[in-house]
């Protein structure tokens, strides 16, 4: 009976998270502006999986709110802004989970890419950058990267 009730505190306080993350500008949750008018590109084409477990949902709305706006949507890069996390460089044998704590936590030195050094993220707790990278490993696998 105390791990039924320990298990409904867990999926409420987690509904409860999902429900309170604040939201990002609608903007960054659009697609990128191509073209000629100088706008920002897609650096990959992703893929997108069918369905994503409970913490890449909650991850999804906390990359959206936290990520996107240099990383792109769906973590496909933007050009002359940030790489795309949806990316053979960052798989898990390459940079484990850890990285992305590390990344956020510290910001990252540039030694990939040539975007220059990523500054820290303000107000992500390990937790959420948790979510977030479960977010990023399910588009990774939909991509064939693992």
């Amino acid at each position: 009976m105390k791990s039924a009730i320990a298990i409904g505190a867990i999926v409420l306080a987690v509904g409860f998270a999902y429900a309170r993350w604040p939201v990002a500008d609608q903007s960054v949750q659009t697609a990128p502006e191509t073209g000629s008018t100088g706008g920002s590109t897609a650096l990959a084409e992703v893929r997108v999986p069918d369905v994503q477990s409970p913490n890449a949902q909650i991850g999804s709305v906390a990359y959206n709110a936290k990520c996107a706006a240099c990383h792109g949507v769906n973590a496909a890069g933007q050009d002359g802004i940030a790489p795309p996390l949806v990316h053979r460089i960052y798989e898990p044998s390459h940079h484990a989970d850890e990285s992305f704590q590390r990344a956020a936590a510290l910001g990252v030195r540039a030694h990939h890419w040539s975007f220059g050094d990523m500054p820290a993220v303000e107000g992500l707790t390990r937790g959420d950058v948790a979510m977030i990278t479960a977010y990023i490993r399910e588009l990774q696998r939909a991509n064939d990267i693992n």
